[in-house]
């Protein structure tokens, strides 16, 4: 009974989630969860377009481009270019053409910027408009559950993740000759320089394992909100 309650609780985990995003190419050996993402797609919408409110945002990828350079997170999609999507509920004060042009660049600027995803494009849809007084309500998303990091001493790995600048939580399980390291990264760092930064410390450590992985995958599973 308790691992079945574990696997509806990974399961659910997952769901949540949703897909796992490539993080630069496939020499990168990252993914960042797509809640993440959506989380900063929708901080960064707010704080530039106040009139702006986003409705449901997707992340699809458009084609794959080549394997990953490590073995990929379960269910995580291949390295390649993406294409963000969005539903725009926002008022009539400007033509909906010149909102979407600089929303798009918002988006597109946090993503790549921000992030670290290949952007090919970036498809806006309005769907509602709102009265100019209305409260646009495009709260972003929060930074999720993070993982809380193993006691100091247990986990060569972790602690090599830990770390890392930019990485507030940590944690790294080892299947075979292969680890996984999921982290919690903060906004002042773009995602996938963090990411790339671990997956060099955790190789660095793996030295201390036995048996020794020979390679790593990092995968993102929030951004903490910078303070209010």
């Amino acid at each position: 009974m308790v691992a079945a309650d574990q696997w509806a609780q990974t399961v659910r985990r997952q769901l949540a989630r949703g897909r796992l995003l490539p993080l630069g190419g496939a020499e990168d050996g990252a993914w960042i969860t797509e809640s993440a993402a959506v989380g900063a797609l929708r901080r960064a919408a707010h704080a530039a377009l106040p009139a702006v409110r986003l409705e449901a945002v997707r992340i699809a990828l458009v084609k794959a481009t080549s394997p990953p350079a490590v073995p990929p997170p379960p269910s995580a999609l291949p390295p390649g270019p993406l294409r963000i999507e969005a539903d725009v509920a926002t008022t009539a004060d400007l033509p909906f053409p010149e909102t979407a042009a600089r929303l798009r660049a918002v988006l597109r600027h946090t993503a790549e910027e921000g992030l670290g995803l290949l952007v090919e494009s970036t498809d806006l849809r309005l769907t509602d408009l709102l009265d100019a007084g209305t409260p646009p309500r495009n709260e972003p998303d929060g930074p999720g559950t993070a993982p809380t990091p193993p006691p100091a001493g247990q986990d060569p790995l972790t602690r090599a993740a830990l770390a890392v600048p930019g990485v507030t939580h940590a944690s790294s399980r080892t299947r075979g000759d292969h680890v996984q390291v999921d982290i919690t990264v903060t906004v002042e760092r773009r995602a996938l320089d963090t990411a790339r930064d671990v997956r060099t410390a955790v190789g660095r450590a793996s030295t201390q394992v036995t048996p020794s992985p020979s390679t790593v995958a990092v995968m993102v599973t929030a951004i903490d909100s910078p303070p209010v």
